[in-house]
């Protein structure tokens, strides 16, 4: 009650002090006609930058309000961007991704990519893809991440084919010679005659079979620069091997 008791007497203040302001504004209008206009278009100009203030303050605080928008509207399609992969056309497939057993569905030229692929995943760098006619039996050469030069023959077989010791050998020619290759590989997504095994172990040349490859694929085997020179493993020689034997003696 004393509240509202005190809030109606300065109300009752303030309309007195209004009246007696206006009074006495009345009456110099009446005595000084040119102070009286000052006065008002003091008190209109007031008024106007008071007004113009408070829309400066509002118009800051509005601004203010759409730049936080602004930046967390950004921020959001920005995370959103990380967490959501880009979609990819349907019926293609997305660039750089394959599983092992769709290597030897490819071509020989695709595989010859998706062997770069491989080498670019796993950290090597200047991988060029290099095969085709006068390639002197290089068809990916890159460096690896320890700075060593690497050179693969990729040879896209079926399952019944096997990769024989003169192909080896024409690689073994020009891998280390001409190409200076601190590893040499051949990969492939078929098998090794056993003179073919027994020609790389001899040199050198490191050979990744149907199994090596799919290991290397899906990370669950080293890659062809981080393994060891194979040894003999291959089947035991056919009549055919044996002719590749004598041909390459």
């Amino acid at each position: 009650m004393r509240q509202l008791v005190l809030f109606f007497g300065l109300v009752a203040i303030v309309l007195c002090a209004v009246g007696l302001t206006l009074k006495l504004i009345v009456r110099a209008a009446e005595e000084r006609p040119a102070t009286a206009v000052t006065v008002a278009a003091v008190l209109c100009l007031v008024a106007a930058g008071l007004r113009s203030a408070r829309r400066r303050r509002a118009a800051g605080r509005l601004a203010a309000g759409l730049s936080e928008l602004t930046h967390h509207a950004a921020a959001t399609s920005a995370a959103e961007q990380i967490r959501t992969p880009a979609l990819v056309p349907e019926g293609e497939e997305a660039p750089g991704t394959f599983e092992a057993d769709d290597l030897a569905a490819m071509d020989p030229a695709d595989f010859e990519q998706a062997v770069a692929a491989l080498c670019e995943r796993d950290g090597c760098r200047d991988v060029q893809v290099v095969g085709g006619a006068g390639d002197l039996g290089a068809d990916v050469i890159a460096t690896t991440p320890d700075g060593r030069r690497v050179v693969m023959q990729c040879k896209r077989y079926g399952p019944m084919n096997k990769v024989g010791s003169q192909e080896v050998q024409r690689f073994g020619g020009t891998c280390f010679a001409v190409h200076e290759a601190s590893v040499a590989a051949v990969v492939t997504t078929g098998e090794f005659t056993q003179p073919a095994a027994e020609y790389a172990e001899q040199c050198g040349i490191r050979c990744f079979d149907h199994q090596s490859l799919v290991a290397w694929t899906d990370g669950s085997g080293p890659a062809p620069w981080e393994a060891e020179p194979p040894s003999t493993s291959a089947v035991p020689g056919t009549g055919q091997e044996a002719d590749e034997t004598i041909a390459g003696n």
